[in-house]
């Protein structure tokens, strides 16, 4: 099982004849993702050849030739598709998301930075009206490993397991992806650290607390906002699943506006240690560090073994 992406899901790249999407597209084909086609209208028609290479876990290491379409329409009545990846400018995010909510795609995933708040604002909004999932902006995406890999998430640093894992932070995604990959994850979500994002912890602990397959859950936070407040309030009421977390920005200075969340700390307010003990007090266990907190989930899997 897993939350949002599985093996099963089929997948369109908007912007997958630029140099990132190229890039990455052939990264998620070599992780045995399926995508199946890229969006850009003035490519319609053509065919982008992709020399996949086999990743670790055998997946990948045959040429993929994949067709571009001239919408997203176009691609989901050709393909089925229900996934798109965004690699679009900023500029054009907005119009990207809105055109896939149109066309009916389940889930987008944007990993665009620098996206105007106002922007965000619009395209999230539509998106939640038309029924479409937003993961982002500014995120790294989303892995189920050893099924599905819709983003940037090195897919080689785990393998497939029973904890989730749902993160503002795309750098620290990825360490705790490595430091627990003996264990293995059902899903990973970068959800992203801007002020407006489309699906938030509180929407992954939801679906983390439903999937079977899923035992314990880690949540990564940063300072700012009140987002990991909100977080601990729905698992004090929800989840009855264990629960290990993480704030970023514990030696973070007061009155700064800091990293790519742009996280404004006041006093106590938003500051890495109110986080902790919101969390805490609903029984989370919070690490000070990475690596502590993968020795708390470590420590709680043995206890429930």
């Amino acid at each position: 099982m897993a939350i949002y992406l599985t093996k099963e899901s089929r997948v369109l790249v908007q912007g997958m004849t630029g140099g990132e999407g190229m890039k990455h597209t052939r990264r998620m084909l070599a992780a045995g993702t399926n995508v199946v086609g890229g969006v850009n209208p003035r490519k319609a028609g053509h065919t982008v050849d992709f020399d996949v290479p086999q990743s670790l876990d055998g997946m990948g290491g045959a040429p993929t030739a994949i067709p571009v379409f001239g919408s997203v329409a176009d691609g989901i009545r050709a393909t089925g598709a229900d996934v798109t990846v965004v690699f679009v400018p900023p500029a054009f995010a907005k119009a990207a998301v809105i055109e896939a909510a149109d066309a009916g795609i389940q889930l987008a995933v944007v990993i665009t930075e620098g996206i105007p708040v106002h922007d965000s604002v619009a395209f999230t909004t539509h998106a939640r009206a038309r029924g479409t999932r937003v993961v982002g902006p500014n995120c790294p995406g989303l892995i189920t490993p050893g099924q599905s890999n819709a983003g940037i998430i090195p897919p080689d640093i785990t393998r497939p397991g029973r904890i989730g894992l749902v993160s503002k932070s795309g750098t620290l995604t990825y360490q705790l992806m490595y430091e627990l990959r003996d264990i293995g994850f059902s899903t990973c979500v970068g959800i992203g650290g801007d002020p407006v994002v489309g699906t938030t912890h509180i929407d992954c602990l939801a679906a983390f607390q439903d999937d079977p397959d899923t035992e314990l859950i880690v949540l990564i936070g940063e300072i700012g906002g009140d987002a990991e407040e909100r977080a601990a309030a729905y698992i004090r009421d929800h989840v009855t699943k264990p629960v290990v977390g993480y704030i970023a920005g514990f030696t973070a200075p007061e009155g700064k506006t800091m990293g790519h969340a742009g996280a404004i700390v006041s006093g106590s307010s938003g500051t890495a240690a109110a986080k902790k003990a919101a969390l805490e007090a609903v029984g989370v266990r919070v690490g000070r560090t990475p690596t502590e907190t993968a020795r708390l989930v470590l420590d709680r899997l043995t206890v429930d073994a």
